[in-house]
């Protein structure tokens, strides 16, 4: 209760700050030159619509995480979600005045928010670290599970929540049912990681009992589950598997918003590509584009467009995945790769139809054969078309492990809607600024990629 007293707490000082200031500035100068008659009204629409967007775009960026999330990517989060609202309603007022209308008013008052937001979000923070105690968890993991890998795992969970999470119990699945019961006792959470079907009914149920908060890392049926729906035939319930990727109309109309997404953001950032373009040039004289073989939906091949980023025949020793500091990463590559600049001409594959704006992102064929040998599963990520940006994109990083990425990317196949797509483009524009997601693989991933590879030549 405590911690949502918190967040509650912070959530609604956010809002009125945010949105305050916003209708401060728009009543004292933007509503008085844009509106002749039905100011009030006119004014008072506008910041409803501010609180709209603001609301909404919070809720996809989870900009009112306190409780869970770094303080800096909670302010970013928030700048995010009240600078586009903000634009937006300048925007509006530049066509309804039907004129150019002074900005920085408008500048100003961003960066109140943004100032604003640093000192509630830290001040939350602050006092929910000092008086919110972190939950008693009993960490179970299963039986093919090593102690190494449930190991791994509580170091990647502890790093970044420690303060919700305090593993008090460490424990294999295969313990006796009297021993797991005084465990589940002892703590407030339970965590499962690859615990076996059967075994997870009967800890879910132990749990249940005793009103315990539950986590689970899911398996592959459990994500295929997500596309089934309720029907309502007889009076046993059934649950019907519905192939959203075959939908005619839904395909008809992702098709029709990858021409649009991909026109606005060619035009958006041509002046870039044409900086990184002549970048490329000047410091090595080498090409400026790189094509590489990846599959797409149907173990369909097509030649994915990219800038280069790496020196010429960075590759002619074979395939050697990317690693954090590769040495055959040019100074240009490092800035657009950290930028995902580089990615940018896979525009014109869009606007071609190899790929989608949103979807699993197309890996290349190297990759999918040693996937594939290790993880069958991975080839129905090739049920839809390849994308620019997606799930796995969005919430997992450039090494993210093959069978997480599939669990990533079959959420996204199972779930998918044209309002998911334009969330996750919405998302992206935050990851592009997130260090961690752009991390190469380590040593032995690589050199574990690149003995599979030679294995299939």
């Amino acid at each position: 209760m405590e911690n949502k007293r918190v967040t509650h707490t912070a959530r609604l000082i956010l809002r009125v700050w945010n949105c305050g200031l916003f209708a401060l500035v728009w009543f004292l100068y933007y509503n008085a030159r844009m509106f002749d008659t039905y100011r009030i009204t006119g004014g008072l629409f506008s910041v409803a619509c501010f609180l709209a967007v603001y609301t909404i775009l919070c809720d996809v960026y989870k900009a009112f995480r306190i409780a869970s999330t770094a303080i800096g990517e909670i302010v970013f989060s928030q700048f995010l979600s009240f600078a586009m609202s903000d634009f937006l309603l300048y925007v509006e007022c530049c066509l309804v005045y039907n004129d150019y209308v002074n900005i920085f008013p408008g500048a100003a008052a961003v960066c109140g928010q943004v100032l604003g937001t640093i000192a509630i979000v830290m001040a939350a923070k602050h006092y929910f670290m000092k008086h919110v105690e972190p939950q008693t968890t009993l960490l179970l993991y299963g039986g093919k599970a090593t102690r190494q890998t449930a190991r791994a795992f509580e170091e990647r969970l502890l790093c970044k929540y420690q303060h919700l999470f305090r593993i008090l119990h460490r424990e294999q699945e295969g313990i006796s049912d009297t021993h797991l019961h005084r465990r589940i006792s002892d703590c407030e959470t339970v965590i499962m990681y690859e615990v076996s079907p059967d075994r997870r009914a009967v800890v879910e149920a132990m749990c249940l009992e005793n009103r315990k908060n539950i986590y689970f890392t899911p398996n592959i049926e459990d994500i295929l589950d997500l596309g089934c729906e309720t029907k309502q035939l007889l009076d046993t319930p059934l649950m019907k598997y519905k192939y959203r990727y075959a939908d005619r109309w839904r395909a008809f109309f992702k098709r029709l918003l990858d021409i649009v997404f991909a026109l606005f953001f060619l035009a958006l950032f041509s002046p870039f590509m044409l900086v990184v373009a002549a970048a490329i040039k000047i410091e090595d004289g080498g090409p400026v584009f790189y094509r590489q073989e990846r599959y797409t939906s149907g173990g369909r091949r097509f030649y994915i467009l990219k800038f280069r980023s790496m020196i010429v025949d960075a590759e002619k020793k074979g395939m050697i995945p990317s690693t954090d500091h590769d040495p055959r990463i040019t100074k240009v590559g490092r800035i657009i790769r950290a930028t995902r600049l580089d990615e940018s001409p896979q525009f014109f594959n869009i606007l071609r139809g190899d790929m989608s704006f949103v979807g699993p992102r197309p890996e290349r064929v190297e990759h999918v054969h040693m996937y594939t040998e290790q993880l069958p599963e991975f080839s129905y990520r090739m049920r839809v078309k390849g994308g620019l940006t997606g799930y796995a994109q969005v919430f997992g990083k450039y090494n993210t492990s093959a069978y997480d990425k599939l669990l990533l990317d079959l959420m996204y196949i199972e779930k998918q809607s044209l309002l998911l797509d334009v969330k996750l483009v919405l998302l992206t524009i935050r990851t592009i600024f997130q260090k961690e997601s752009t991390e190469g693989f380590d040593v032995r991933q690589s050199s574990q990629m690149q003995e599979t590879a030679r294995r299939e030549k």
